[in-house]
């Protein structure tokens, strides 16, 4: 049996890409309650066609860390076309899989996504 985590979510959990806030952001998504559990805020800057920058903040499992950092790798520069078809596999696969009891975070961080790229793309 391999280990649990890929080196890929240790990469990202170890050092995450774009954590942190932007400062104006055309849209922004949350999963959760900040401070009332885990939590997973998702922002974006457009420029009306493009997803130019992304960044995440959370209080989470190092998944949701890596989840978060990933993802805003795939999205900065893709269409809000490109990104509204992003899956959880897609997400899974970037990140060479998730362990089956921590999808559920998959499905969180997207949900964030979901909600930042209505508000940037109305």
């Amino acid at each position: 049996m391999g280990p649990r985590y890929s080196e890929t979510i240790m990469e990202h959990f170890m050092e995450p890409r774009n954590r942190g806030r932007l400062e104006h952001p055309s849209g922004v998504g949350l999963s959760g309650t900040p401070g009332q559990g885990p939590y997973f805020v998702f922002q974006i800057v457009s420029d009306g066609t493009h997803v130019e920058q992304a960044s995440f903040q959370c209080h989470n499992c190092g998944v949701t860390v890596a989840c978060g950092s990933m993802l805003t790798e795939l999205v900065t520069n893709k269409t809000l076309q490109d990104c509204r078809q992003i899956t959880a596999k897609d997400l899974t696969d970037a990140l060479d899989g998730v362990p089956p009891d921590k999808m559920h975070m998959v499905s969180f961080v997207l949900d964030a996504l979901k909600i930042a790229l209505s508000e940037a793309f109305q």
